[in-house]
């Protein structure tokens, strides 16, 4: 036995590690040193959050070693009262400290929900130093694609893909999508996390107050490239953001077409930072709304036609134009099942393009049911008396 004891301590050695894993995971402690104002206010939170709710955990975890300790059963000069059951002051105790918590928990949690709500114009850059009345917030527009993240910069005319270069102390608006799946856009560094879902615009606010290189991420399971779905994020003085953006003007590899769209929205694994121009104000816009394939409808013009009632069975054949299954569209399954399977209004004439193998409007017969029997009419539905062998035996 005592040849052991030389091992055992050294292996005690090795506790100071164990105590170290929990802050090699998740995302380190970017969380709660941050590089902007936003993030610092959240981490904040978390810290006054944890400190409050420690009120109460730490006196109970101390209390629990100290009751046990001095009730053991081999202490007999501990009271010993089977018969006691009740204490007023002992509730007032148990019961008041936690409610003042919650209380404390509930205000900070109320006040925090609305000075730090993602979609609230940034007031400030910093503790004392409010945004001048004359400074605009710089736009950039997220869409989340499988699986890669695309930044459209409509004020300086380029987009990137998996880089997002902002200037330092100047606000940034984000408008955030996707493209067919629901993600969350996250950069610890800078703000929250804000879901980007198919069909509908999130925003959120943000403010870099130092100059670093930072990441951003998903931070939403979102298929087999998920784990990959990473870009940088570059805080620059204003200089040199734009420089930054002369510099992708200069290297892009082309416009940022709507074609040039569709291709890069097709899932793609590991994609490599690309430079485009961006001609197209109108981009952003239709990938919300699910119109950048030529053809199809966008869906604020289809909500316009169901709030007016829709257009019956006029519009019938123009499934195409109001179907937002892309891999379908794509062929990636069977066209023709693909073409029936929908059935919708539309109050003008058939759009159909000739780039696809079924584009021609659906034929209505069946779906209006022509040629299918009347019940009211006898001729078409006889009935037959049941034969002998049918009738039933009484």
């Amino acid at each position: 036995m005592p040849s052991n004891l030389p091992r055992f301590f050294a292996r005690l050695r090795l506790l100071p590690l164990l105590a170290a894993l929990p802050f090699l995971s998740g995302c380190g402690l970017i969380v709660l040193d941050p590089a902007g104002d936003v993030a610092r206010q959240q981490g904040d939170l978390i810290v006054l959050s944890t400190v409050l709710m420690l009120l109460i955990i730490v006196p109970v975890m101390g209390l629990t070693i100290f009751f046990a300790w001095k009730y053991r059963a081999s202490n007999k000069e501990a009271t010993y009262k089977p018969d006691w059951d009740h204490s007023t002051q002992l509730e007032l105790v148990i019961w008041s400290a936690p409610l003042l918590i919650i209380i404390c928990l509930g205000a900070v949690t109320w006040v925090a929900t609305h000075l730090l709500d993602p979609y609230r114009p940034l007031a400030r850059t910093g503790p004392g130093q409010p945004v001048a009345a004359e400074v605009q917030p710089l736009d950039v527009q997220v869409v989340a694609l499988d699986w890669k993240w695309l930044f459209i910069y409509p004020e300086q005319g380029v987009a990137t893909v998996n880089e997002l270069a902002l200037p330092v102390n100047r606000p940034v608006r984000f408008r955030i999508s996707s493209s067919s799946v629901m993600n969350s856009f996250y950069v610890p560094a800078l703000a929250g996390q804000i879901y980007a879902m198919p069909g509908m615009e999130t925003k959120l606010h943000g403010v870099f107050d130092k100059t670093g290189e930072y990441e951003g991420f998903s931070a939403n399971y979102s298929g087999w490239g998920f784990s990959n779905m990473r870009f940088a994020v570059k805080s620059l003085p204003a200089g040199e953001f734009d420089k930054w953006v002369a510099t992708t003007k200069a290297s892009a590899e082309g416009d940022l077409s709507r074609n040039v769209y569709l291709e890069l929205e097709k899932p793609t694994h590991k994609e490599p930072v690309r430079r485009f121009a961006a001609s197209d104000p109108q981009l952003f816009d239709a990938v919300v709304n699910m119109c950048v394939e030529p053809g199809k409808m966008c869906m604020h013009d289809m909500m316009s036609v169901d709030a007016a009632g829709g257009a019956g069975i006029a519009g019938i054949g123009n499934v195409r134009q109001v179907t937002y299954d892309k891999f379908a569209a794509r062929g990636t399954v069977d066209v023709a099942r693909w073409s029936v399977r929908y059935v919708a209004a539309y109050c003008s004439a058939p759009v159909m393009s000739n780039d696809r193998p079924d584009a021609k409007p659906v034929a209505p017969e069946k779906l209006k049911g022509e040629g299918l029997p009347h019940p009211s009419k006898p001729e078409r539905t006889a009935l037959r008396a049941p034969a002998a062998a049918e009738r039933p035996l009484s």
